[in-house]
């Protein structure tokens, strides 16, 4: 991406933080992308972020985006970065508030609304049909797991006490565990506190650590809890940031429609990429 010094916003979406880039020209290459991205992600050494978004032109939508994890892995949907993509399209008249856009997972319908703290509403494509009751082995213990792929993959543990859960250790076993491979999942550990409110944290692949929130998470939860009549919409979901996420949906029988997910996404700081930060 060149030597130049790059503009970028940085953004957080309920905790998930992103470096967002504003590059409507030919992209570089796989290689060059990933090499890219896993430089300006460290923290300490670099800007530090969960991800990167770059903006892009579209001919079905008012944009399009490039999402990237921190270790320069392309994926298909980020629920978070999808509201911070809005936002920052918003703020920078390349989108007026309500307007689409176009991932590899399909096309996203985002409002932003203008309060206090920004809030970003985002409508994402349809989610795969839930698949309950997956007993998965992790080394000496064996959970009772959920899936469901809400633009990436989610498993869904149920546990008592959130605040007790090792995420760190059970959600790299959950992410190498040979049923997810080649490519792998995320985790999430949840615990239901009333019929429309849970506590979540989650382990995400790419990342390859916690994150303080993950919105595909929080759909994923909200989804297999609810295919488990354990909730129903709408759902609030507070994240390990401390922030709430907000997910509702239409269901239809088995199969979930219409899925939405709400919350904040705060512009951190701007400025500019030097060299430096790309140096080993």
């Amino acid at each position: 991406m060149g030597i130049q010094p790059i503009p970028f916003w940085k953004l957080s979406g309920s905790g998930n933080d992103f470096i967002v880039i504003d590059y409507r020209k030919p992209m570089p290459s796989q290689d060059e992308m990933r090499m890219f991205v896993s430089k300006i992600c460290r923290r300490g050494l670099s800007v530090g972020a969960d991800g990167v978004i770059l903006i892009k032109p579209s001919r079905v939508a008012d944009y399009g985006w490039h999402f990237y994890n921190s270790d320069g892995g392309e994926v298909d949907m980020c629920a978070n970065g999808s509201r911070c993509a809005a936002r920052f399209a918003y703020d920078n008249k390349i989108a007026p508030a309500k307007h689409t856009f176009e991932t590899l997972a399909g096309i996203v319908n985002a409002e932003v609304i203008e309060e206090n703290v920004v809030q970003v509403r985002v409508q994402l494509p349809d989610p795969s049909p839930v698949h309950l009751g997956m007993e998965i082995e992790l080394g000496s213990q064996t959970l009772t797991g959920h899936f469901v792929n809400t633009g990436v993959e989610h498993v869904v543990y149920f546990v008592d006490d959130v605040e007790k859960v090792d995420v760190i250790e059970l959600g790299r076993k959950t992410r190498y565990h040979h049923l997810f491979a080649p490519s792998g999942t995320n985790a999430n550990f949840v615990s239901v506190t009333d019929p429309h409110k849970m506590m979540i944290r989650t382990y995400e692949r790419g990342v390859e650590n916690e994150t303080l929130a993950c919105g595909t998470g929080a759909i994923a939860a909200t989804l297999v809890a609810t295919a488990l009549d354990k909730v129903s919409s709408p759902v609030s979901l507070q994240t390990r940031s401390g922030m709430t996420l907000e997910v509702d949906f239409k269901q239809e029988n088995s199969l979930f429609k219409e899925v939405c997910l709400k919350g904040d996404a705060r512009v951190i700081y701007k400025g500019e990429i030097e060299k430096e930060a790309l140096l080993t």
